[in-house]
């Protein structure tokens, strides 16, 4: 399963139950959600894939239609699709705490586990074990984001036209750096007029239509949308004015503190225009924190871009959580509270970037919800974003090429190649897109290979 379709999800092995099950409580609700922040393995395919096994053929907590009318809407939205899905999910059957509830405590573990390995990165980093870890982690790395291109472009380039997008936006970004930006701006334009003059070139399905049943749902086919769940313009208002509220409060206090060009303050406008951008998944907004981060505000380093993604990549939670690794090393080193205070710098930083980053995702489906509910019809891509996610391909093969850059030639073009990472990153590469290994075996194996080549040096 990949993040536009799901074609065939396995029956549950159990013996089936027909009976309607009990409605939840909120405290039942919250330890689900709680477990499932710390077992949300392998990005957005394996985390959708967690919460259907859990919440549609094990509880039966939401019909296999209504999931999937979910995660078509999901689908549609910039932000991690498996986080907004949740919180979909929990509003659903809790009303606005439970959607706060679920989508919060999908991110809290992560963010938790990337500050702990964040400072021992900083700490330890420097360490032979340590770095011989991430000298094998890197190329592979490299190799995950090519595959992520694969992936995504064996789905969304389905003719020529798309191609063209797709090369178009690797050429704008490689050749003449284009901001992400103006590059997701421009597809969406493209894809607005060719949607127009072409219609049959931009058109992109969603899920399909579920034809499975795992018996009787809490929420089934035929349920109607609660109370909470019909559409009100006053709670519309009222919920955009408390967001607001929740972005400007926080914003406010740190120009107030710390200036507008401070560094909390810039980290926290930066991933919230960030957060409007991430169409297509981390993987796609990662080059424009990187154009961000690494070369416009200077953050971090190329290297320590790449290692963050590593962890990133081996953490519960949303890949994009790879921010709260940004604002932490990145308050960290440049001492924003003093040389004393430096891992309380990084802290704060990364629940900021955290909070800037997924405050949209909740508004989105706590403001869409009521207008989803309203109909159960399929949700279709419009062409603008069947262009974005063309454009997106050809963005993330810059991205790989920029990581390649910086691990097979650390030295720069003029030295030679690392011999032992290009090997390592066409191992990854064979064991991800040959033998279709997992994210993680991939990663510990070649930290593994990493490490014995560095210490043997």
């Amino acid at each position: 399963m990949n993040r536009h379709s799901m074609n065939k999800i396995a029956a549950p092995a159990f013996e089936q139950d027909w009976s309607r099950p009990v409605p939840i409580s909120l405290r039942e609700a919250f330890w689900f959600w709680l477990k499932l922040g710390f077992i949300s393995f392998g990005g957005p395919a394996g985390q959708i894939s967690i919460m259907h096994q859990e919440l549609v053929e094990r509880r039966r907590w939401i019909s296999e239609r209504r999931f999937l009318h979910a995660l078509n809407y999901c689908m549609l939205l910039p932000g991690p699709e498996a986080q907004q899905l949740a919180t979909y999910i929990g509003w659903l059957i809790h009303r606005t705490w439970g959607g706060v509830i679920a989508g919060a405590l999908f991110v809290l573990p992560s963010l938790f586990i990337l500050i702990a390995l964040s400072w021992m990165y900083i700490a330890f980093g420097e360490v032979p074990v340590v770095a011989g870890l991430f000298y094998g982690i890197k190329p592979a790395v490299t190799a995950i984001v090519v595959q992520a291109a694969h992936r995504i472009g064996s789905r969304a380039l389905k003719n020529n036209w798309l191609w063209a997008i797709a090369a178009a936006s690797f050429t704008a970004i490689f050749a003449f750096n284009a901001p992400f930006p103006l590059i997701v701006l421009g597809a969406a334009v493209i894809g607005y007029v060719g949607g127009r003059l072409a219609p049959e070139k931009f058109t992109s399905g969603g899920h399909g239509a579920a034809r499975k049943s795992f018996g009787p749902a809490l929420i089934d086919d035929d349920t109607p949308p609660p109370a909470h769940a019909r559409f009100s313009g006053r709670k519309l208002a009222l919920l955009l004015l408390v967001g607001a509220v929740l972005w400007a409060l926080p914003m406010a206090i740190l120009t107030a503190v710390f200036g507008w060009h401070g560094t909390l303050t810039q980290m926290s406008w930066f991933f919230t225009k960030a957060a409007l951008l991430t169409f297509g998944g981390a993987y796609a907004v990662l080059p424009y924190v990187y154009q961000g981060a690494v070369g416009h505000y200077g953050w971090l380093t190329p290297t320590q871009m790449i290692d963050g993604l590593a962890l990133g990549e081996t953490t519960p939670g949303p890949l994009i959580m790879v921010v709260a690794f940004v604002g932490f090393v990145g308050a960290y080193v440049l001492q924003v509270f003093g040389a004393d205070q430096a891992f309380l710098a990084g802290a704060v930083a990364a629940a900021l970037v955290t909070w800037f980053t997924f405050l949209p995702s909740f508004l989105f489906i706590l403001a869409g919800g009521p207008l989803v509910e309203s109909t159960h019809n399929e949700l279709k891509f419009t062409a603008p974003l069947t262009a974005i996610t063309a454009a997106v391909v050809g963005v993330i093969l810059n991205l790989a090429c920029f990581f390649g850059y910086h691990v097979l030639w650390p030295n720069g073009f003029s030295a030679h190649l690392d011999w032992p990472s290009a090997l390592i990153a066409i191992a990854a590469a064979i064991a991800l897109l040959g033998f279709k290994r997992g994210v993680i075996e991939v990663l510990l194996g070649c930290a593994l290979v990493g490490l014995v080549v560095h210490l043997l040096r």
